[in-house]
């Protein structure tokens, strides 16, 4: 009897333990079927998933990327689908993931009065792409931790989490202020993904091809955590980047200029200095600097006139530089007789108002000498064996008064005289040395390549070619072609007066020895409110060859120096400067034999060019007060 109640009181424990354990698996198995059929249920909408296009990439030669694009997330959160017992957790989570300190973050869910907000709220709206992925990753673990809750109870499946979502395109400029303001700078757009645009710079002038073309976009099911899914019935659009931009210049010589330019404007106290180094065959700009610089990325009042690239949008008088342009016309219009002195004077009474000056007595000088020892009159007297309309046209040819085709954004193109002024004496020698109209800096460097190049004027040229982001390249459509400025026997003419001016002329400060080096200085007064004042311009412009046939065209301009002014001091010292760096990096190689000869003909030259130097600079600080 004990025995068999022992049985039955055995039994009933192990079928309630039995009993218990199919209640349990019962339950698993609802819990499970739940959320199978959640998922299911989620599978079965259809999501949209975007993928913002970016903008193009700016390269150096030696692929140094100099800007470029990454876009930007915002992380927001609807404040009604936060469990209120778990928005502590919530916002000690997000505080670890962002960075961001949880008092910052409780702020966000408040409004100016301390009052709750009811809605979305943006927690952070400048998230990079590795740190969306850690929230978009940390929004799924909150959701398994169920911090969210269904905004409508009777859609309990719908739960709207922590959302990262594109917000805007942000453009970084890793190599600061170098080579600016050629790249030039953005600004974004007001848009509701906000993209950049450019500005001014070659942002600006390739904005159409450094654009993105096209958000990419997946559409389909979507997974548990509205990830759309791959397959045959999704939809995808491929994105489409902007187009690449590749320069012709090397940062590290870009670099190297740059410093050359800094101390050459510290020595000089000038507002601006400025220099270009192009290929006289080719149109690539192997530099173009200015100590003149910004960072894009951080722009403040103090930058506001270092904004515009100067080499395209600064006018002036050019003065002395172009006498070798005016000497060329005549060239090719038969008018001079290259064996025949011309006398000069040292002054020439044109009018009772208007004089003719030579800072050098020469009492007769040949065309080559005129150049050589930058004679306004002898220069003057050219001019006046030519027509009106032969000199507008031909210093047309040469590109003066016309775009020079440079790839920035913005281009002003000066003036020249009409004909029928030019037929005058007075305006016809005021053109010819230099006064009475306006070039900017890149005309020159276009017009002096002619020297350097049969005759030919180059288009000058910053970038060299476009990829797209599978690497295919795309030629640069170039709106200006090459001018025909003089016939190839003239140029070969001027480019031996110009490489005397640099042995023996006023251009001495620019030699190089064992390099073929040719040039011509120019100061020219400035005019403020139609008079002309004790303020200066100096420029070099010339070109440098090697044996090896490499030929460079080279300007240099110096806006305003205080403390010295003369351009065989400030503008030829520094071309020497930057054909020194180009030997360094092998654009140019020295013939040690020409180097021996060009020491032994001019080591004389030099020591009477150096105590005649002295000399100037001292009357110039005595005169000025400068000790």
């Amino acid at each position: 009897m004990q025995e068999n109640k022992m049985i039955r009181y055995r039994s009933a424990i192990l079928l309630s333990l039995f009993i218990g354990i199919f209640i349990l698996f019962f339950i698993f198995l609802v819990n499970l079927a739940q959320k199978i059929g959640n998922t299911d249920e989620l599978k079965t909408k259809i999501v949209k998933l975007e993928n913002k296009a970016v903008r193009g990439e700016i390269l150096s030669a030696d692929n140094f990327v100099l800007a470029y694009s990454n876009k930007l997330f915002r992380a927001e959160v609807h404040t009604r689908s936060i469990d209120p017992k778990k928005k502590t957790l919530f916002i000690k989570l997000f505080s670890i993931y962002s960075g961001l300190s949880e008092d910052e973050i409780a702020s966000k869910f408040l409004d100016k009065s301390g009052k709750a907000k009811s809605g979305y709220i943006y927690l952070d709206d400048n998230l990079d792409y590795r740190l969306a992925s850690d929230l978009k990753s940390l929004s799924y673990k909150m959701m398994r931790l169920k911090i969210f809750r269904p905004l409508n109870p009777s859609n309990p499946h719908i739960i709207h989490g922590l959302d990262i979502v594109p917000f805007s395109e942000k453009r970084y400029f890793p190599h600061k202020d170098i080579l600016t303001p050629v790249i030039g700078y953005t600004r974004k757009t007001e848009e509701k993904y906000a993209k950049e645009e450019g500005v001014k710079g070659l942002e600006k002038s390739y904005g159409s091809y450094l654009m993105s073309e096209r958000d990419g976009l997946i559409q389909g099911k979507s997974d548990s955590v509205r990830t759309p899914l791959r397959t045959g019935e999704s939809r995808e659009v491929k994105r489409v980047d902007g187009l690449n931009l590749h320069l012709n210049m090397e940062l590290s010589f870009q670099k190297e200029v740059e410093k050359v330019l800094d101390e050459m404007k510290s020595q000089t106290a000038a507002q601006e200095v400025m220099a270009a180094v192009m290929n006289s065959q080719t149109g690539q700009l192997l530099a173009l600097a200015t100590s003149e610089r910004f960072d894009p990325a951080h722009i403040y009042q103090k930058d506001v006139n270092s904004l515009n690239p100067n080499f395209s949008e600064y006018l002036y008088e050019p003065g002395s530089v172009m006498k070798p342009l005016t000497m060329a016309i005549a060239l090719d219009e038969n008018k001079v007789d290259l064996r025949k002195s011309i006398r000069l004077g040292g002054k020439l009474v044109v009018s009772k108002t208007y004089t003719i000056s030579d800072d050098d007595y020469f009492e007769a000088l040949t065309p080559k000498g005129i150049l050589m020892y930058s004679s306004n009159i002898g220069i003057s007297k050219i001019a006046w064996r030519l027509s009106g309309q032969e000199l507008y046209g031909g210093w047309k040819k040469f590109g003066l008064a016309l775009a020079s085709g440079i790839d920035l954004s913005k281009e002003l193109i000066g003036r020249i005289k009409a004909p029928y002024l030019l037929k005058h004496k007075v305006h016809a020698a005021n053109t010819a040395y230099g006064y009475g109209l306006l070039v900017n800096f890149m005309q020159l460097i276009k017009a002096y390549s002619a020297f350097n190049n049969n005759g030919i004027a180059v288009t000058p040229k910053i970038v060299n070619q476009m990829s797209d982001q599978e690497g295919k390249m795309y030629e640069v459509p170039r709106a200006v072609p090459a001018l025909q400025a003089c016939s190839a026997k003239t140029a070969h003419i001027i480019n031996n007066m110009l490489q005397e001016t640099v042995n023996r002329g006023t251009g001495t400060a620019a030699q190089y020895d064992g390099l073929d080096v040719g040039g011509k200085t120019g100061t020219a007064h400035i005019s403020e409110h139609g008079k002309y004042v004790e303020k200066y311009h100096s420029s070099f412009f010339g070109f440098v060859n090697d044996k090896l046939g490499h030929k460079y065209t080279i300007g240099v301009f110096v806006i305003k120096p205080k403390k010295v002014y003369f351009a065989s001091q400030t503008a030829a010292p520094t071309f020497q400067k930057i054909v020194a760096k180009m030997v360094e990096h092998k654009y140019l190689t020295v013939d040690k034999a020409l180097a021996k000869r060009h020491l032994a003909l001019r080591e004389e030259i030099r020591a009477k060019k150096h105590a005649a130097y002295v000399r100037k600079i001292q009357a110039y600080n005595k005169k000025h007060g400068i000790k």
